[in-house]
């Protein structure tokens, strides 16, 4: 059995990132201590029946004294509360790391606060799914997924790999770019399908013509797969929107427009420009699953897999 990376890792924040990496931590023996933090006391007494961590408490900093690696989970709109909150109690040679969605307002957010010595290193794991709290996370969550860091200008090269090292274990892939444009990348791969979900699953529920029973009796025609995005944590997509705004809004635009010229081509009748952006699509589908993405099984996998809770 490897050694482990680190003698004590923080997980700030214990949902289904955080509690899918402290089973991940503990199945592969990456720290010789866990210590788990969440504001909740309901939520923390639920992860230390889950026995996901070492040690429990409600107090951040003290979950993160002494640690040689904080991680901060928890909605991007409160990264720099939790920032704040940690700095007296993180010792020189820490690396403090997130996995918010967004990452310049994280930075503008954390950064500030961020003690001499210590190495802030911005991050985003691109895995996920539509449950949250302790009892959502599974250890291989991040299986051949993508994980990206959006370094300053003067982060440590050592604690990069040190960080990268830590989620490879993880069984993440490593990747690195600037933060503008690691959120212009999601607004269009995550942030607006999400947002596509949330309102198309509204309009539905605003329907006079059509029954809610209908909409929930029919769902397999479609309709089911945005409900899966639209049942996400509402706290975690709220902060999102209002933190990667920008970016969102460009790509909002950019919808918009194609989304009027698919109407007209619907209106005139323009079979031959149907056809050919269904299969321009089609297309993107298969990419994703060459890039083992995901699997080409019914029900998009969702049901052929089965996650163990250990």
């Amino acid at each position: 059995m490897a050694e482990p990376l680190f003698d004590k890792i923080a997980l700030i924040g214990i949902g289904l990132i955080g509690s899918s990496l402290a089973r991940k931590i503990r199945r592969e023996t990456l720290a010789r201590h866990v210590a788990i933090s969440t504001r909740s006391a309901e939520t923390l007494a639920r992860a230390r029946e889950l026995d996901l961590g070492d040690s429990y408490t409600t107090d951040a900093a003290e979950a993160a004294r002494d640690a040689d690696l904080v991680i901060v989970s928890v909605p991007v709109g409160s990264s720099g509360a939790v920032a704040q909150e940690i700095a007296p109690a993180l010792k020189k040679g820490a690396i403090l790391t997130d996995v918010g969605s967004t990452k310049a307002s994280v930075i503008a957010q954390m950064a500030p606060h961020v003690p001499e010595g210590v190495h802030f290193i911005p991050g985003h794991p691109l895995a996920g799914t539509e449950k949250s709290g302790p009892d959502s996370g599974f250890a291989e969550l991040f299986e051949n997924r993508w994980c990206i860091f959006t370094p300053l200008p003067d982060t440590d090269p050592q604690a990069l790999e040190t960080l990268s090292a830590f989620w490879r274990r993880c069984g993440s892939n490593i990747d690195t770019m600037d933060a503008e444009h690691h959120d212009k990348t999601l607004a269009i791969v995550s942030h607006l399908p999400h947002i596509i979900a949330y309102n198309i699953v509204g309009t539905a529920d605003d329907l006079e013509t059509v029954t809610k029973s209908e909409v929930i009796k029919y769902s397999a025609s479609g309709f089911r797969d945005f409900t899966r995005l639209a049942a996400s944590d509402p706290t975690m997509w709220r902060d999102v929107c209002l933190h990667n705004k920008d970016a969102i809004l460009e790509m909002l635009a950019r919808f918009s427009e194609d989304l009027a010229s698919l109407q007209r081509a619907i209106r005139w009748g323009e079979g031959d420009k149907l056809f050919d952006l269904f299969t321009r699509t089609r297309a993107v589908r298969r990419s994703i699953i060459e890039a083992g993405q995901d699997i080409d099984q019914p029900d998009f996998g969702r049901q052929a897999v089965e996650h163990p809770k250990a």
